[in-house]
Order: structure tokens, then C-alpha cells, then sequence
């Protein structure tokens, strides 16, 4: 793919400054004129809890590859320096003084972790550091100058997929399995604020905990509640043990999830129970015929092919491609190669295709990157087709003070 195709369109800069540190940084760490290289930097979990979620940064690394081989930058090349942060937020800051120390980044790219990322600000703050694409899904990191989440919130999501129930799948009883931790009560907030706007209450609302595998109590309250549509927000191992639940019991009604189970590891779980269901989702379906799409699968299985082609590597290329576009736009604004500039340019990034994601926009004092979401459905044979296009969150939620 051209160059041009995957970074069109980008704005010119605005002159907007920020204060202390900024004013005074007239040339920025991480930047080598004479090689033409920009290094950022992330922490990821290499060991810890959830060793698998490598797999993000793998594939942020697959993108910057992708970058510099097709000379995306004109000329300027992409370094990319990750340390293990065991998934431990106090470890994440201690990465990223080594990271601003030692190896002297201009920016994060692509760090892995909600908490993780939330920890970091202050020391972010403190130094005048650049978060581009944090992996996580936090209300902190809407609310930062610094940081640039391409992730929505999950109500938001949980708002999409309830408002297609009610247009697309004509529902007129939805209900809700949310996960009892911060990924289902936001889910939860969401949906709840679009019901109470469309004047309507739940067939069910339900939480479950996140190891769950037997959802009989679950099914039987939301056959019992003659539920058209349920709508589940958890991980893909709790979307498969439900499915097998409802298939079980007699359960027909429809399904719909978050976009992180519209995921090729989703059908090893549960088989074609899956075909049917309905994800609202902020990236494309990773089997797409789309240019950007095809560059990940294509540069993900050349340079880590024992790595998966899903949702989850697209999600660690996406966050990558921000700091690629927003870099990019830094160069086309003639302004020195500093932090406090790349900040001003990213403010004024509207409506971008960002790796998989549509319609990327951040403004001075709204840093809510993702502000779309398409249907996806998953079909017989294992993949996933885009079966509605995308369209702004609905506005009750979106626009609502997040909590």
C-alpha cells in the first residue's frame, strides 16, 4: 500500500501551546535529525498475569515495521523501545523513567494497560511526555492534554449495540450481562443511559463474575423475561460458555457483544454457535478488503507469524498507527520536532482513518479519539462481515458527563 493512502488526509498543525515546560523545549528527546529516526517507547506484559497481551505490542512493533519498510514517513523512521512491566502499574512508571532516561523517547506509543497507563500521568505530567494509543479504556484518559486514546469508553459501545437492537434488530425487550468489574459497570452506565433516554427498562440486567463458565441462572431469567436480544459485555470465553447456556436451554434470541470478541478466538470457543451474533465494534473485522486491514494481516504474519490474525493484534496496530499519523502531521507542519508540537498537531487531527478505526478526532480539550462505531456480524465459516457502517455513538451517551 502507498504511503499516501495510509496517511491522507492529515491537517495542518494548530498554533496552540502549553504551558511551563513547554514553552521552554526547543528541541525534544528521541528525535535524531541526522538518521532521521523518532524512538518512542512502551511497557508491556511480558510476564505477570496476562503474558498474552504481548501480543498488543507485537503488533504495534509489526506497524512501525510496516512504516519504514513502505517509507511512510519520507524518509524518517520509527524505533520502537519496550520494557516488561510484569502488568504492574508501579512497574509501568518505573519503564517509563527508564524509558524517558535512558533511551530518551520522544513519546509513548502504544503502552499496554489501563491502570497502567493511568499511573504513568503524573510522571507523563512532570515531564512533558506524550501518550499516544494507550491500550486501555479509562475515563482518566479522556481527560489529559497529554494523552490520546484511540479506545471508547465502554458505555459508549454498550450504547451502540443497544441502539442497533432497537433499529436494526427491531427489539422491543433487550437484555444486559455485564461483567461485575470496571468493564461491565461502564458497559452497564452506558446502556442504562440509553434506556432511560428511550423511556424503557431492560428485560434483564444481570452481572456475572468474570471467571464464569455455567450461565444457566442467567438464561433462565432472560428466557423467563422473553428477551429478544441479549446484549453481553465480557470477555470471549464468557460469550462462548452463555452461547453453549442458551444453545443448552432452547434460548433463541439474538446476541450482541463488545468488539473485542469479534475475534477468530472467539469461534475456536464456541463453535458455529457464534454465527449470528453482532458485535458493535470502533475497527473494521480483521478479514476486511481494506487496504489498512490487509497491511496488518499481511505485516503481522511476515514479521511474528506464530501470532494470531484478530481483533486483538488490530487493536495494537490501530493504537501504533496513531502516533504514525500524528507524527506524520508534525512533520507536513514545518514546526520544530518537539513533544509540545505534537501535541498542538494531534489537536487537530479530524477525521482520520487510524489503522482499523474511522473518523478519528481529537480537539483542544476532547480527547475522545474513536468517536464511531460499525455493526459486525460474524457469518458461517468463521469470519466477520460489516453488516452495518459506521456512525457516531449515540449522542445521550457520547455527550453525557462520563463519570
Amino acid at each position: 500500500m502507498h504511503r499516501r493512502t495510509f496517511l491522507s488526509g492529515c491537517a495542518a498543525a494548530a498554533s496552540i501551546s502549553l504551558p511551563g515546560w513547554a514553552r521552554a523545549q526547543s528541541v525534544s528527546p528521541g528525535i535524531d535529525t541526522a538518521s532521521k529516526t523518532v524512538t518512542v517507547g512502551a511497557f508491556t506484559p511480558i510476564t505477570g498475569p496476562v503474558p498474552f497481551y504481548a501480543i498488543l505490542s507485537r503488533a504495534a512493533d509489526a506497524c512501525f515495521k510496516w512504516i519504514n519498510e513502505t517509507d511512510a514517513l519520507n524518509g524518517w523512521k520509527i524505533k520502537l523501545v519496550t520494557y516488561d512491566d510484569g502488568y504492574e502499574p508501579a512497574r509501568s512508571v518505573a519503564v517509563t523513567r527508564r524509558l524517558v532516561e535512558e533511551n530518551k523517547i520522544f513519546a509513548l506509543a502504544a503502552p499496554v494497560g489501563t491502570a497502567q497507563s493511568v499511573a504513568v500521568i503524573p510522571y507523563a505530567k512532570e515531564v512533558g511526555l506524550p501518550m499516544i494509543g494507550p491500550i486501555g479504556g479509562a475515563t482518566a484518559l479522556f481527560a489529559e492534554r497529554l494523552v490520546f486514546p484511540l479506545l471508547p469508553d465502554y458505555g459508549w459501545s454498550a450504547a451502540s449495540n443497544l441502539e442497533y437492537a432497537f433499529s436494526g434488530l427491531n427489539a422491543d425487550r433487550v437484555a444486559l450481562l455485564w461483567e461485575n468489574d470496571e468493564l461491565g459497570r461502564s458497559a452497564k452506565r452506558g446502556f442504562d443511559m440509553l434506556m432511560a433516554a428511550n423511556k424503557k427498562q431492560p428485560a434483564e440486567s444481570i452481572p456475572f463474575e468474570v471467571r464464569s463458565t455455567d450461565f444457566t441462572p442467567h438464561v433462565r431469567r432472560i428466557a423467563n423475561a422473553k428477551a429478544d436480544v441479549v446484549i453481553l459485555f465480557g470477555s470471549n470465553a464468557n460469550l462462548a460458555a452463555a452461547l453453549k447456556t442458551a444453545d443448552r436451554l432452547g434460548y433463541q434470541g439474538k446476541w450482541m457483544a463488545p468488539f473485542f470478541t469479534a475475534d477468530p478466538t472467539t469461534y475456536k470457543l464456541a463453535g458455529p454457535l457464534l454465527d449470528g451474533a453482532y458485535f458493535s465494534s470502533w475497527l473494521m473485522p480483521v478479514d476486511a478488503d481494506d487496504a489498512n486491514i490487509k497491511a496488518y494481516r499481511d505485516t503481522v504474519a511476515k514479521h511474528y507469524p506464530n501470532d494470531p490474525i484478530g481483533v486483538f493484534g488490530l487493536n495494537g496496530w490501530s493504537n501504533a498507527a496513531l502516533f504514525a499519523k500524528g507524527f506524520q502531521m508534525l512533520l507536513a507542519s514545518g514546526k520544530p520536532l518537539t513533544r509540545a508540537n505534537l501535541v498542538d498537531v494531534m489537536e487537530t487531527m479530524t477525521n482520520q482513518t487510524v489503522g482499523g478505526a474511522r473518523e478519528v478526532t481529537f480537539k483542544p480539550g476532547d480527547h475522545r479519539g474513536a468517536r464511531q462505531e460499525g455493526i459486525i456480524q460474524a457469518v458461517s465459516g468463521g469470519s466477520f462481515k460489516l453488516v452495518r457502517d459506521f456512525k457516531p455513538y449515540p449522542a445521550d451517551v457520547f455527550d453525557a458527563k462520563l463519570a
